[in-house]
């Protein structure tokens, strides 16, 4: 799913604007959003923030990970930086 916000209006007081777009829409609001900026350059609208948003209404997770679950456990290393892994090999060394 797709959504597109923009702000409609003078500076002072803007009025919200929005218009959804299916999954499979993503060209559609694409296009949606250039039409409002040619709007917006030809000065024909007084139209700002133009953005959209996305979510995949088929991901595989809940979204976020602010309340894991207690088998939750995820931990990035970077040891593929060369600074990274310097730190690394010297905490194994440390350790021996």
């Amino acid at each position: 799913m797709f959504v597109v916000y923009w702000l409609d209006g003078n500076e002072t007081e803007p009025q919200p604007g929005f218009r959804t777009f299916g999954a499979e829409e993503m060209s559609a609001a694409l296009k949606f959003m250039e039409s409002l900026r040619e709007q917006q350059r030809s000065g024909e609208r007084n139209v700002a923030f133009i953005t959209m948003c996305s979510e995949n209404p088929n991901a595989v997770g809940k979204a976020g990970a602010a309340d894991p679950h207690a088998d939750y456990n995820w931990t990035k290393r970077r040891g593929n930086m060369p600074r990274a892994k310097r730190d690394l090999e010297e905490k194994d060394f440390e350790s021996d």
